[in-house]
């Protein structure tokens, strides 16, 4: 079976936090041929496991790269790359995603309000422009 599996499926699964369905999502994430996660999916991951557990950068990190490296496991490598890049630079996973989405589609700028991101992005060498 191929899948797209839902940010709560993660969740389950790493958290364990309801035994029976970290049993079920563990086992259709490990039985399916292939498990297609949407950025948008590890966007909320990563913004549950920081503000609603307060899971630390090193660890969301470590998540993210284990679960991208499964071998069922189809992602937008590129993208995801970038997201980890921004954290591990003390941003945000999804202003990173978003920066190279942007780029990738035919963006030349990020814009933004959020001052931090702006800078960065800046810092990590994309053209920028903060709004305000």
């Amino acid at each position: 079976m191929k899948i797209t599996a839902d940010t709560n499926v993660l969740l389950r699964a790493i958290l364990r936090d309801d035994p029976a369905q970290a049993r079920a999502a563990e086992k259709v994430l490990r039985t399916a041929t292939l498990v297609a996660f949407p950025l948008p999916c590890l966007c909320e991951l990563v913004w549950v496991l920081d503000r609603l557990y307060e899971f630390d950068r090193e660890t969301i990190c470590h998540v993210l790269e284990t679960l991208c490296n499964a071998p069922n496991v189809v992602i937008d490598r590129a993208a995801v790359d970038a997201g980890l890049t921004m954290l591990k630079a003390g941003g945000d996973f999804a202003d990173g995603a978003i920066a190279y989405e942007g780029a990738w589609l035919g963006a030349e700028t990020f814009v933004s309000f959020d001052k931090k991101a702006v800078a960065l992005l800046d810092k990590l060498g994309q053209k920028t422009r903060l709004l305000g």
